[in-house]
Parts: structure tokens; sequence; C-alpha cells
């Protein structure tokens, strides 16, 4: 059975949630404080793979039933559905917010090993968006003044972080230039070489996201994590965040990890080839001596908002900040920034055509 989790202030019996600025879980009604740490004997049993699901009601919160793909759970506090698909692990009650954990969708080989705690609040996230609008010049004036969010979520994402060892052989077509004159000419001289290089290196903590519904480009584009804070797994970090188990495990994203590793092996080996006017990579052979993968749930924070019936979303780092997104054009602006850029151009062209009539 998947087991709903709840975390209960031990002074009101109110919600806890984990509070991003305080690193700690906190109760919103009386704001006592609680260690996450001191809540490791509610992840007991995730080291089990978890019984099936049979689909039958249950008061204590287990699925309650299933239906074209979707569980349903029930609220232990106000009895209201919660209602997530197969990969949700962590929500909260759509009628009276009370935040739960999955736990049979994190136990067993669905467990993960480490976890990025947010260290943004959505405040934050909210800020950061408004920085974003920041110098851009072609940006709709009514967007950045009446845009208001429509839905800001904190999401675990899980990521596959592998740990690779590698042998590399790399051959680079470099070149040097020299530049002279005589009396009649300048002159270029290119000489080629060829430059070979193999070395053992070592990657640790490549990250691929687990999750098919995550865009892979804006995942990539948020990074990178600092891994160095990340923390044993426990699901008392997710409590008042969503949070999605994996879906694609460490077999299928090797090979994304794997073009991660070539790339940045020959970009290192690059590095070394030195003295040469230009250097490009011309076959690489990298072989795997080693490698390991754990899985780690890291923040996100997404922010959408909509303007003229065209929705936006943003993503950013819970942790550093980083944001991403698309905005929408002023095509009024841009019209009249590439008009005025002409007339510049134009201009400066004879300007110079004036000036050279007057030198000559």
């Amino acid at each position: 059975m998947t087991v709903l989790q709840e975390y209960k202030c031990p002074c009101c019996t109110d919600a806890l949630t984990f509070d991003s600025t305080l690193q700690k879980k906190k109760c919103p009604y009386c704001g006592s404080e609680i260690d996450v740490e001191s809540l490791t004997g509610l992840d007991k049993d995730l080291n089990h793979e978890p019984a099936s699901d049979t689909g039958r009601s249950d008061l204590r919160g287990n699925v309650w039933r299933k239906e074209d793909g979707l569980s349903i759970y029930v609220c232990r506090s106000c009895g209201g559905e919660i209602i997530g698909d197969d990969t949700t692990a962590a929500d909260s009650c759509p009628y009276c917010g009370n935040p739960v954990v999955m736990m049979g969708k994190l136990s067993g080989s669905m467990k993960s090993d480490l976890v990025i705690p947010f260290k943004l609040n959505k405040k934050a996230a909210v800020a950061e968006l408004k920085k974003h609008y920041g110098g851009k010049r072609l940006l709709p004036k009514v967007f950045k003044d009446e845009n208001h969010i429509d839905e800001g979520k904190g999401i675990y994402v899980p990521f596959c972080l592998f740990d690779v060892n590698v042998e590399a052989d790399v051959s680079y077509e470099a070149t040097r230039q020299r530049h002279y004159s005589d009396r009649k000419s300048d002159y270029t001289e290119t000489s080629y070489y060829q430059v070979d290089r193999r070395n053992t290196i070592a990657f640790r903590d490549i990250p691929v996201d687990g999750s098919s519904k995550m865009a892979d480009d804006i995942m990539e584009s948020i990074e990178p994590f600092d891994y160095s804070q990340a923390v044993p797994f426990q699901t008392a970090y997710l409590a008042g965040y969503l949070a999605e188990k994996y879906d694609i495990d460490a077999q299928e994203s090797r090979h994304r990890a794997n073009a991660s590793i070539k790339k940045s092996v020959e970009i290192s080996f690059a590095e070394t080839v030195e003295g040469y006017s230009s250097v490009v990579a011309k076959e690489s052979d990298t072989r795997i001596l080693s490698a390991r993968a754990k899985y780690a749930l890291l923040p996100v924070w997404y922010l959408h908002t909509s303007w003229k019936e065209n929705k936006y979303v943003f993503a950013m780092n819970g942790q550093t900040g980083r944001l991403v997104g698309d905005l929408p054009l002023d095509k009024a602006k841009a019209r009249r920034w590439f008009c005025g850029l002409t007339v510049l151009f134009t201009g400066s062209i004879y300007g110079i055509f004036w000036l050279l009539r007057q030198i000559l």
C-alpha cells in the first residue's frame, strides 16, 4: 500500500512544512520549529519495497482507488481527495492544504540517496522573475506593469547523478598563423598540426534529470547545483512542496551522461593544447573504466503567468536562483528599434563616404 505520511506539529497538531529560510520544519499556526534530523524515524521503512496497491478504500490514507492511470488518496485531515499520477511522490490536499508524502513512491528501489533542500522560497522566486524583466527593452510595458503570477510551485525533480572514471584519446587539428609583409603585399602563412592527447579523468555528479515530465533543455539551463550542500534523503524535506519519483532510471539516462562526458573531455583536453591559433577536435574515443549512479531530488520553482491568452512558464533553480523562461515581444517596439538601427547604420555609411571624399 502507498501510505500517506503527514507531519503534524506536536504542540497544536497543525501541519508542519519545510521552511527553506530556517532549514527546519515549521508550524505556520503556532510557530514551533523542529529539526529535520529528529524525524528520521518516520522513514525507517523506506528501504523495503512497497506492497502493490489494491485500490481499496483505507481511512489511514492509503490508495483509495485508481482511475484512468491516476491514484486517488484520502486526506486524513479533512477527508478530501488528493489526486496524483504514477510519479507523484509529494503533494498537498487541494481542500485543506495539508501536505502529504506518498511513502510507497519513495521506498525500495524508488528511494533517493540525496536531496538538496530548497534554499529559496516562492517570494524569492517571484522577485527573481521581476528582476528577469529588467533590461528587456522589447518587453511590452503592460506585461511588466500588470503581469501577475497565476501559479508558483516548488517541485523536487528527480535526477540521476553519475560518478564516472574514463580513459580518453582525443585528436585535434591545430593551426598556427604567421603574418608578414613585403613591398608588394601582406601575407598570412598557416601551418597545420595534429595534436594527440590521452589521459584518465574522473567526473563527479554528472546530472541527468530522471523525469519524463520535465523538459530536458529547461533542466539543463538552470544548472549547476551545488552538490556539496546535498544531504541524505529524508521525506521531511518534501512536506509543503510537490515531488516526483523518477520514471527514467540510470540505465536509460546513461547515454545522455556519456554524451555530456564526451563533450567535457574534449573541452578539458583542448585546454591543454596551447600555443596555437585554433584548435578543433577531430576524433575522440572515451572508454568507461568505472561508473556509479545515485539518485537525488533537486529543488526547482515553476512559475506560470499569462498575457494576451498566452501562457509563459519560468523555471528557477531553488538553490541558486538561476532563472530561465521565454518572454513576449512588443512587435511595435521591435519595428521602431529595427528602423532606428537602419537609420543609424545608413547615416554612418553616408558619413564614412563623405569623410573619404574629403580626404581623397
